[in-house]
């Protein structure tokens, strides 16, 4: 993985890693209308900031639809995953540092 740059994460998902600090990194994540970030879980503690749209998001067994100005905070070790129920932007921040990320892991 190139940090800086557009990736393609999953079927019309794309990311971009930024150069994280010491601790806390961000990541842009774009959706298009329909696509499923998959579930997954992680160690790190995670927010999310819609940017724009309005998706779904599963974090263990509950549902929040988030709008462009919201956020949410995923707990560490929290099953999570997400659709796009319109074409969306997301920033994602993440403490510590997802090394899998940053590594292209």
């Amino acid at each position: 993985m190139t940090l800086n740059q557009w990736e393609q994460a999953e079927p019309g998902v794309k990311r971009k890693v930024h150069q994280p600090g010491k601790d806390l990194m961000m990541m842009e994540v774009i959706f298009e209308e329909g696509a499923q970030g998959a579930s997954h879980s992680h160690p790190h503690e995670q927010l999310t900031y819609c940017l724009e749209g309005r998706l779904l998001f599963t974090v263990g067994q509950q549902e929040t639809v988030m709008e462009e100005g919201e956020s949410l905070q995923i707990p560490s070790n929290a099953i999570h995953g997400v659709t796009a129920l319109t074409k969306s932007k997301l920033l994602d921040v993440f403490t510590p540092i997802r090394e899998d990320l940053v590594s292209g892991d």
